[in-house]
């Protein structure tokens, strides 16, 4: 067999290695453009777990490594002079040309034959080679030369950023924060071998521009940072290597291989720096690549097939992980208002990989001190307090903790009118121990269902029987309760969700929305709603609220989410009025907000009202980060206390990036922003997830659907897993209490005792 490697990288030098120790009689040759000795960029970071991968399939490798080592346990955040060191991450550094010598070395010593300055622009050179693997880096020009078939896609990220060197020592990878007159710096930096240490500096492009910068004026560019960063420094000169400032370009194919080619490394897919090594990544998928040929031989198809089976969806989630990294970093001047111990919280779980209790089995001391700062600022005396179970006001409501039941449909009504099910479903939750429960979205007229299942509160039967289910929480348990108010629009006069996903109903009521635009094929078009319609949509939504009052619900929210009819007029997907309810986002606010006003007009002051709103239609064209960030505040200065943050669901060919915790960085934004409390939702499962969202200031409340659904007494078992002794359980219950808490924190020991043995060995 016959390999050829176009580019002498980490990557291209560790699967050659691999693969001839595996196929002796395999000819490799690795083509490198440059000298053997050149190096552009500092130190490369591997991790533990890494570490230990590279050891079982190379010991010669890895031993040659490990000598070179700057090894550390400890990341430190440090703001502006404050610093903090989180112990318990195996991390080493190593300088990238020692690393290109050693792997040059064993490559050697298999007999793989190097080629420097060498570069290749013809493949036609290599016809007779039965595979051609190329990894000649972000710039790769056999990757862009077969761009189409590759499903090639490039972004570059916003944040500016220039890699360069320093003889300063560090002990730890640190985080460097700088606050300054042009905005916010930081400094990523770790030692990678004795007397040097990498240092990249980032900002966002107004911070970059607002200093002076110059793309690649090197020597100016060391002497602003220098100036900069001279406290961090300290006395201590920074090293240029081809130091331009840059953007990240985010790397993406659809298809690794074409023929016989196919890609590894950077030239495959980047993973920002912000979240590891490009090179660990390189490396990673090197093993993979080849395995996969080893174990097929010249069967293309099913080496690159088991190739892409192996990485595909590693390779995807790290990507995820890296920008969801990237995008805290360059909303960095968000972030640096918080409290000291809060913002070093975010920094150490920005991607959401790492919670409250991964750091907590790594040093327990730094979880203590971001709890104690909560708590301390809130004023709560058991600082020990879970942040989940520290109590939260809006106007004169309060609630005994920040956990809430997240508006789900129950499509089980008839004619509107709740029955012995809801009542069930709704007070089962409240015994649970919520701290706030938000009604299914409750129709403001007959025709504004979504369903023929769904409740409504526009009529005095209806009303009454709310009425008696409010009552029954407010009597036997401390949770409060919310209504959630709106109207179908489009979406309406559709089956219930078993019967078929979004499908009409064979007597279908007539639709309206804010444009004549269906939701679906299947759909009917909806009436573009007239002025006379909206003053009909006023008054309703008036009524409904006088009705939800006399209720006695707690709080009320508007529905202005998932492409119903008030969030049909705040997208420009749904909304191509040419009047002056279309067109800019302030035009397309004017309904909904004349909506709110009214509600907030009729509805009891004490009580809080809040919005639900989608924060991105996840498709082309769709509602702006801006647009959001108008909503919320034309909201906010209407009266709105707290905002629901949910996202999509506006048109039917939506492509979200669903995942853990994955609308949070939507409420964050919102709520940081524009400096208003949110509630947030989406994939949140655990209580860990929960305290992990509060202490980095994500949100202010965390909504729960799914998973209360068929875990009513979540906020129990919660309680008892932070054994927190809660005070609201019902006396029937109170007896489980000595026997239920041991059994909890039983298990908590024992979890914790299995994420600790499968802690990566330590290879300091």
């Amino acid at each position: 067999m016959k390999i050829t490697i176009i580019g002498g990288g980490p990557g291209g030098l560790y699967f050659s290695i691999l693969t001839k120790k595996a196929l002796p009689d395999c000819q490799i040759d690795i083509y490198e453009r440059n000298k053997a000795d050149d190096s552009f960029g500092f130190g490369v970071v591997f991790s533990d777990e890494t570490l230990g991968e590279f050891l079982t399939r190379d010991t010669k490798s890895y031993d040659l490594i490990r000598n070179e080592f700057a090894y550390w346990d400890d990341i430190v955040v440090a703001r502006n002079g404050e610093t903090v060191n989180i112990a318990g991450n195996g991390f080493c550094g190593c300088s990238r040309k020692t690393l290109l010598q050693l792997l040059q070395q064993r490559c050697r010593e298999e007999g793989v034959n190097l080629h420097f300055e060498h570069n290749v622009d013809d493949l036609s050179h290599f016809k007779d080679s039965d595979y051609i693997v190329a990894c000649d880096g972000i710039n790769s020009a056999i990757r862009d030369k077969f761009a189409s078939d590759f499903g090639t896609k490039t972004e570059l990220k916003k944040n500016k950023f220039v890699w360069l060197g320093s003889t300063k020592p560090l002990d730890a990878f640190t985080y460097f924060f700088r606050t300054t007159a042009f905005g916010t710096f930081v400094a990523h930096s770790y030692q990678y071998q004795k007397g040097m240490s990498t240092w990249i500096f980032e900002c966002s492009p107004q911070t970059w521009e607002n200093a002076g910068f110059e793309t690649t004026n090197e020597e100016d560019t060391i002497d602003r940072i220098s100036k900069i960063f001279a406290e961090e420094l300290d006395g201590h000169g920074l090293i240029s290597n081809r130091s331009h400032w840059r953007q990240f370009p985010a790397i993406t194919n659809d298809v690794w291989y074409k023929d016989n080619i196919v890609l590894l490394g950077d030239a495959k897919a980047t993973a920002h720096y912000s979240i590891g090594s490009g090179t660990k990544l390189a490396m990673e998928c090197a093993i993979a690549l080849s395995d996969s040929i080893v174990e097929f031989g010249t069967d293309k198809d099913k080496a690159f097939a088991k190739y892409e089976q192996l990485r595909r969806n590693r390779v995807e989630m790290i990507q995820h992980a890296a920008n969801v990294s990237l995008e805290w970093f360059e909303n960095m001047d968000r972030h640096i208002k918080h409290d000291f111990y809060q913002f070093a919280f975010g920094v150490m779980t920005r991607a959401k990989k790492v919670t409250f209790e991964n750091l907590a089995l790594r040093d327990k001391s730094f979880p203590e001190k971001v709890l104690n700062e909560f708590n301390t600022k809130r004023g709560i005396e058991n600082l020990k307090t879970p942040a989940a179970f520290t109590p939260f006001s809006l106007r004169k409501m309060e609630l005994q903790n920040r956990i809430v039941m997240a508006p789900m449909g129950q499509y089980s009504a008839e004619d509107g009118l709740i029955n012995d099910w809801h009542f069930t479903h709704y007070t089962n939750r409240a015994i649970g121990g919520l701290g706030l429960i938000l009604t299914e979205m409750t129709a403001i007229s007959q025709t504004g269902r979504i369903t023929l299942g769904c409740t409504g509160i526009y009529t005095n039967e209806q009303l009454v029987e709310w009425k008696k289910l409010v009552d029954f929480i407010h009597t036997n348990t401390s949770t409060k309760i919310g209504i959630q108010l709106g109207h179908s629009g489009r979406k309406g006069s559709i089956k219930k969700p078993w019967e078929g996903t979004n499908e009409p109903l064979e007597n279908s009521w007539n639709l309206i929305s804010a444009s004549s635009i269906a939701f679906n094929e299947k759909l009917s078009i909806p009436k573009e709603i007239t002025l006379s319609d909206m003053d009909e949509i006023v008054a309703q939504f008036v009524q409904a609220t006088k009705n939800a009052d006399e209720a006695g619900f707690d709080m009320m929210e508007l529905q202005a989410h998932h492409g119903y009819l008030l969030a049909s007029f705040l997208s420009p997907l749904t909304n191509i009025r040419k009047d002056e309810f279309g067109g800019s986002i302030e035009n397309r606010l004017k309904f909904p907000l004349r909506v709110f006003n009214e509600m907030r007009k009729v509805f009891n002051q004490d009580k809080p009202m809040s919005v639900r709103i989608s924060a991105s239609d996840w498709a082309e064209n769709g509602i702006t980060e801006e647009d959001v960030f108008t909503i919320a505040e034309a909201f906010k200065n209407a009266g709105a206390d707290i905002i629901n943050v949910s996202t999509g669901n506006t048109v039917s060919h939506q492509k979200p990036a669903i995942g853990r915790m994955w609308q949070t960085p939507f409420s964050e934004a919102i709520r940081n922003t524009v400096d208003i409390p949110t509630i947030t939702a989406g994939y949140i499962q655990d209580i860990d997830q929960i305290n992990t969202i509060l202490l980095n200031g994500r949100a202010d409340l965390v909504a729960l659907g799914k998973t209360l659904l068929l875990e009513p007494n979540f906020v129990r078992n919660a309680q008892a897993y932070e054994q927190f002794e809660s005070n609201d359980v019902p006396v029937q219950y109170k007896i489980a209490l000595p026997h239920f808490y041991p059994m909890k924190a039983g298990e908590r020991k024992m979890v914790e005792g299995m994420k600790k043995a499968l802690k990566p060995e330590s290879h300091k």
